[in-house]
């Protein structure tokens, strides 16, 4: 039998007398470093339910499921599922919708259903053809970035115009046809079919 070395001996002496570099969790609290990232913490008044942090996502961890019927956009996060690289904190289009704790580490569950979360935006949808334009929240957060530049915009315009019921006592016909007329940009529609109406008013005089 080989006798111990002197290094080894010394290194078993000097963690004799060291305290332990690891810590006693769970029976003491742990704390971590500085800059850890931690579980992701959404911030539901600065979310405003884009699909950036979904898209940028590397584990899908995010998902988004919209129900026309209902209005609103449902969003699924699966912490399970989280690698904690802090792409959704990144690219976050608020820089205030989600932010990786430094204190909130202990997800470990038994259901990994229980380390789904759920958060629902109502939807802004096309009064013509049903498609989903966006979130109420997101169409506000975009106003409040572009201050007047955003009423270039006509969606933009007839969002103001309900909020502040502009043409209240006006004889102004708003009903959706089939066939969509120039009176029918006083509605809130998609893009497409918006196209549809100035190409026909400018082509054709509708």
């Amino acid at each position: 039998m080989k006798y111990p070395k002197l290094r080894e001996l010394k290194e078993a002496v000097i963690s004799l007398v060291t305290p332990a570099y690891t810590s006693k969790f769970p029976k003491e609290p742990h704390v971590p470093f500085e800059r850890f990232r931690g579980k992701p913490v959404v911030d539901n008044e600065n979310c405003v339910g884009c699909e950036t942090c979904a898209n940028v996502c590397p584990p899908h961890a995010i998902t988004f499921s919209d129900d026309k019927e209902k209005g609103i956009r449902i969003i699924s996060r699966d912490y399970g599922k989280c690698i904690f690289c802090a792409m959704c904190q990144d690219h976050c289009i608020t820089g205030k919708g989600v932010k990786l704790s430094d204190k909130i580490f202990e997800i470990a569950v038994f259901d990994r259903q229980n380390n789904i979360e759920y958060q629902e935006k109502e939807l802004l949808i096309c009064e013509s053809c049903g498609a989903v334009i966006t979130t109420k929240e997101h169409l506000h957060f975009m106003h409040r970035r572009l201050g007047p530049k955003a009423f270039s915009s006509i969606l933009n315009l007839n969002l103001l115009n309900q909020k502040l019921k502009l043409a209240e006592g006006q004889d102004i016909d708003v009903e959706i046809r089939d066939d969509l007329k120039r009176k029918d940009m006083f509605n809130i529609v998609c893009p497409n079919c918006l196209r549809q109406i100035l190409v026909k008013y400018l082509f054709k005089g509708v």
